[in-house]
Formats: C-alpha cells, sequence, structure tokens
C-alpha cells in the first residue's frame, strides 16, 4: 500500500516538528549545561549533585545524538536518565529521607538496572532481524 499525497504530506510535516521539538531540547539542554557550570563558579564549589546534574544532561544529550544519527532510540538511554535522576534525588536529599522512601528510591534504581541488563541480553542473545521488505 502506497501513501496518498495526504499522507505524505503529514507524514514531513510531523517530521519538521519533530526536527523542531529535538532541536529545543539540545539548545535547553546545553542552556542549562551553562547555568549549572555557572552556578558552580559561582558557588566556588562542585557538589556531587552538581556532577549527576551534569551527567544528567550529558545523558540527554547522548540520547539526542544518538536519535539524530541513527533515526531510532534505544530504550536503555531514558532508563540510565532514570537512574541518574533517582541518585541525584537520594545524594542531596538523604538528610530528609526517612527509611521507608530510601529503601524505596534504592530499589527502584536497583530494578531499573536490573531492566537495562534484561534489555541488553535481549538484544544480545536476540538482535534484530531486519525483515525483507514484501514484494508484490
Amino acid at each position: 500500500m502506497t501513501p496518498n499525497k495526504f499522507s505524505r504530506l503529514m507524514q514531513r510535516g510531523l517530521s519538521l516538528v519533530e526536527q523542531a521539538v529535538l532541536i529545543t531540547i539540545a539548545m535547553a539542554t546545553i542552556f542549562a549545561v551553562f547555568q549549572a557550570i555557572a552556578h558552580i563558579w559561582q558557588a566556588q564549589a562542585i557538589t556531587v549533585g552538581d556532577l549527576l546534574l551534569l551527567f544528567l544532561y550529558l545523558e540527554v544529550m547522548s540520547m539526542l545524538n544518538h536519535y539524530l544519527g541513527s533515526g531510532n532510540l534505544p530504550v536503555r538511554y531514558p532508563l540510565y536518565i532514570g537512574i541518574i535522576a533517582l541518585a541525584r534525588f537520594l545524594v542531596l536529599d538523604v538528610a530528609e529521607i526517612d527509611a521507608f522512601r530510601m529503601i524505596a528510591l534504592s530499589s527502584s534504581i536497583f530494578l531499573i538496572a536490573i531492566a537495562i541488563l534484561i534489555i541488553r541480553y535481549g538484544h544480545v542473545r536476540f538482535p534484530y532481524v531486519d525483515c525483507p521488505t514484501q514484494s508484490k
């Protein structure tokens, strides 16, 4: 089934919107990195929270770079971002978190790490096979 003119036009329009949103995310991430560096410079101290925040931004930029380069997005990237975000939250609020929340956060990080291992194992053990195009 070949797409009609309207379908192709909508695909192009959505592709342009997608590119614009990706550029916006990239620019906002770069701006946020500069803000974080300026904050570190003003405070004249680097904390673990600052480093984790910079790693979070780095993962977002890496995810965007991979998506723009290949056109697909491995599900592992958002999981990495989730782990870093939870670790940052845990590090920054460790004094104010009760034992139950600390266990819950640590368990969440552990479960996401297990999910990444399972996904990675699945990609290695059962790699994707390109389906040949069907001819009529």
